[in-house]
């Protein structure tokens, strides 16, 4: 009986933590939108995929970071569509887009805009420059220097940007969106641990399956192809879906949980991972917790939940994590890689 009763206990136990929200919290008048919302994002899917075949994972990520205002970092081989897919994104969300390709050339100037002198009014105007749109696509980011970074540093975490003497706020929603390609090492600059941690998730864009890349080369065998979306949502909506994710409940359990993950990061040997404690350089930051709680939340609503399951934040762990945690130079030789320390942090640190 005791054996039959522990078994039903584990079986049913992630449902039991998140049994105070297992009921609709959502106020009445919210129920119309939450359908209304859901089923938009369904179309922002299915019109993406119009032009983009497969990534539905990019897809996804892309769409935690611009409902709950977080900037996301891709990295993945030239070719894989991370270009294409956040530019046809920002079509299917009627959002305003800008593309700048890093360069070591790059100034802060061509990044943030300048000041330009009118000689018909006698005056300094100033001049915008691509930042000052809704969704900015920082292109092979890590090849600018360490003064357009600053700049870009700004943007990121105030959401404006300064121009002469005079500070600007940024269009919202604000979101960069930026990549890099992982085998590309010469003539680029690392990025700033503190720009890094900017980044609400660092997400690994892999290569096709076999099915899809078959789908690309016949689509592009028809040298007249052209995949053409049509808007889903409005800046609007995306504030309207916000405020939605926000309104998604999570268990103090589960909040507890997440701030033992981020611990567990920073002091492996405390949560019986002591081999990993002599890797372990840096842990996370707290906008590691904020990111998970955020995303977590994002990831229920997709799901057409208003609560929170310890799957969920399970689910984004891994890209919330990875591209915060600084391992050493002794784990470079040994092969310990921090997606290993996050395996084992997930399957060692329990939920209580």
């Amino acid at each position: 009986m005791r054996r039959l009763l522990s078994r039903v206990i584990t079986t049913f136990k992630p449902f039991l933590l998140a049994l105070p929200y297992g009921r609709s919290r959502f106020p009445a008048y919210a129920a119309d939108q939450l359908a209304y919302y859901q089923d938009k994002i369904k179309q922002v899917f299915a019109e993406v995929g119009k032009v983009v075949v497969g990534q539905q994972y990019m897809v996804n990520r892309l769409l935690i970071g611009l409902f709950t205002g977080g900037h996301i970092l891709l990295e993945g081989v030239p070719g894989l569509a991370k270009t294409l897919t956040i530019s046809t994104l920002s079509k299917v969300l009627h959002l305003h887009f800008q593309r700048v390709q890093f360069t070591p050339d790059l100034l802060p100037s061509d990044l943030v805009g300048t000041m330009i002198y009118n000689q018909n009014q006698s005056e300094f105007q100033v001049k915008k420059g691509p930042i000052f749109a809704n969704l900015v696509l920082a292109d092979e980011v890590n090849r600018s220097p360490a003064k357009v970074q600053s700049a870009l540093l700004e943007a990121m975490q105030e959401r404006q940007v300064t121009i002469g003497e005079t500070t600007y706020p940024l269009d919202l929603p604000f979101l960069v969106l930026a990549t890099q390609n992982p085998v590309e090492q010469e003539g680029t600059y690392p990025l700033p641990e503190a720009q890094v941690d900017r980044f609400m998730m660092k997400v690994y864009v892999d290569y096709l399956k076999k099915a899809d890349e078959l789908e690309v080369m016949r689509r592009m065998a028809n040298l007249s192809y052209v995949g053409d979306v049509s808007p889903v949502l409005t800046k609007e909506d995306v504030f309207g879906v916000r405020g939605l994710i926000n309104q998604v409940q999570i268990s103090e359990t589960l909040e507890k949980y997440i701030v033992e993950l981020v611990f567990a990061t920073r002091k492996p040997a405390e949560y019986d991972l002591a081999e990993f404690a002599q890797y372990v350089q840096f842990g996370v930051s707290p906008r590691a917790s904020i990111a998970l709680h955020r995303a977590a939340k994002a990831v229920a609503f997709f799901d057409s939940r208003d609560y929170v399951l310890p799957e969920d934040i399970k689910e984004v762990a891994t890209d919330v994590l990875n591209h915060r945690i600084l391992l050493n130079y002794e784990a470079e030789a040994d092969g310990i890689r921090t997606q290993d320390l996050i395996e084992a942090i997930l399957k060692k640190v329990p939920i209580s």
